[in-house]
């Protein structure tokens, strides 16, 4: 047999359109068979669990209502419903928390509402199916925005608080009275476009009823998908317009940045509540996590500069050759390169998860993106968003002396990468000039090869030898005849000069 309707069930999310409740609403009696009582002697033959509906002069005074009351508290009622009427605050409404016998005051034809109790007792899962259409199609009103969405839910599920949050557990709309650890609560995760988690809807009320768990969690369930539609949504729009997503970056950076002032992390509320415990939408942490962006550390930060191409246009084609990676998070244009970032996730230490995440990007910049070869800095790991803008600025600062098809990190740019940002046309002339002796006698190109390694070795033979892959005695014959032809380590006012040639010819040859 199909469990019968409770009170809770029919006024939380059942068919009374507007009702007022004096005395306990969180009742989860059931509610057993609907009564019109317009005599006051069928008070004395109630039977518990019943609906007591009072009409005629039965509901137009102060003492036939408070009669039923007590009567209803006697037999074990559920409630007493009445029409409106100017005694309802008073004394009845009193006697009806003292009591402990919700008195439920309802608009419109008291003897339609009996109708519409009757019909949901009789038939309990066909009134709950009625509930949950009800609720989707008041949640289908409300279209995608969570905001919209998150009020479209307080309004099917009074007396609750729904929240929802992101990834980090950040409040991106509704209540933050839904967090709370200390009652009864209900949690949704919500998908996004890839299938994977984009939010949480999260709903909490004092109640103890049973049945609260199960309704609660269809209702939420209704709200998933327009919420999954908006974060599409979002993304294609992102999609279609690169300049939105770098906006919305510069918005984000700019509101953790250190120099702004302590900003609450993200799992902290960060927006007013008002007075019905509702806030303000996070427009711009909503739309970073509709947009899959990480919002909780501790963060990798990379950034792409493709070769021989108009930065601006190579979006198309980097976003699908990124994705193929499968090193996730977003790819924005910000301050001429493509950055991005994500939650390295595991139970090693941050800096070996840095550690892998930077070999993964290495394998994948080391294939072509489309017409392209891309040149790749990271940077973090970083544990929080306030240092994020940094991280990326650093990773864009490094992916500019980074050769194509290598990953550099911010942190070890080295002689070469410092050396290869300097414009090789312009210094190839001196180069040249300064290497002539040595250039003329080498070959095979050995010699320049060998002063290069040396230098970058700090001019160890040991150490250049175990580079090159030849015997230590080899580099030090070679170490004599290029002192022969004047390029002499031991000199620092000649090291950087001949560091700096080596660079940009064996660049050439390469």
């Amino acid at each position: 047999m199909s469990r019968p309707l409770t009170l809770v069930e029919l006024l939380r999310h059942g068919p009374l359109p507007e009702v007022t409740v004096h005395g306990p609403a969180d009742l989860p009696a059931e509610i057993l068979s609907v009564r019109i009582v317009d005599r006051v002697e069928s008070l004395d033959v109630l039977q518990p669990g019943t609906a007591v509906v009072l009409v005629g002069h039965v509901a137009s005074a102060a003492w036939t209502v408070e009669m039923a009351l007590r009567k209803a508290w006697e037999h074990a009622a559920a409630c007493v419903v009445v029409p409106p009427g100017p005694l309802r605050a008073g004394s009845v409404a009193e006697l009806a928390g003292r009591l402990g016998v919700p008195l439920l005051v309802v608009e419109g034809d008291v003897l339609d509402t009996a109708v519409l109790l009757a019909s949901a007792v009789a038939r309990p899962e066909a009134g709950r199916t009625a509930l949950t259409a009800r609720a989707a199609q008041r949640i289908a009103r409300a279209g995608h925005r969570p905001a919209s969405v998150l009020a479209a839910l307080h309004d099917v599920l009074p007396r609750t608080s729904v929240a929802f949050t992101g990834p980090s557990g950040a409040l991106l709309a509704g209540r933050a009275s839904a967090l709370r650890a200390d009652s009864v609560s209900v949690r949704v995760p919500v998908s996004d476009p890839d299938g994977g988690q984009l939010a949480v809807l999260t709903a909490q009320s004092q109640s103890r009823a049973p049945d609260w768990t199960t309704t609660v969690t269809e209702i939420l369930e209704l709200a998933v998908a327009p919420l999954t539609a908006w974060a599409a949504g979002e993304r294609l729009g992102a999609e279609r317009s690169e300049r939105a997503a770098s906006a919305l970056l510069r918005t984000l950076l700019a509101r953790y940045a250190p120099e702004a002032g302590r900003r609450p992390p993200p799992g902290e509320r960060s927006e007013a509540i008002t007075d019905s415990g509702d806030t303000g939408p996070d427009l711009v942490l909503s739309s970073a996590v509709a947009l899959g962006w990480a919002t909780n550390g501790p963060f990798v930060a990379c950034a792409l500069r493709p070769d021989a191409a108009p930065t601006t246009d190579a979006g198309p084609l980097l976003a699908p050759w990124w994705d193929r990676g499968g090193i996730g998070g977003p790819l924005v244009m910000h301050r001429g390169a493509w950055v991005a970032w994500h939650t390295l996730t595991g139970d090693e230490p941050p800096i070996e998860l840095f550690a892998s995440a930077e070999r993964r990007l290495a394998a994948v910049v080391a294939t072509a993106a489309g017409p392209w070869r891309v040149a790749a800095a990271v940077a973090g790991p970083i544990d929080s968003l306030t240092g994020l803008g940094a991280a990326l600025d650093d990773a864009v600062a490094a992916a500019g002396v980074a050769r194509p098809g290598t990953v550099v990190r911010a942190d070890r740019a080295g002689p070469a990468q410092l050396l290869a940002a300097l414009p090789r046309e312009s210094l190839h002339r001196p180069a040249a000039a300064l290497l002539a002796p040595l250039l003329a006698a080498d070959r095979d190109g050995a010699l320049l090869r060998t002063l290069a390694v040396l230098l970058d070795v700090g001019g160890a033979p040991s150490a250049a030898a175990a580079r090159l892959g030849i015997h230590r005695n080899t580099v030090t014959a070679r170490l004599e005849r290029l002192r022969a032809l004047g390029c002499d380590l031991e000199d620092p006012k000649l090291r950087l000069p001949l560091h700096l040639a080596c660079q940009v010819l064996l660049d050439e040859d390469t």
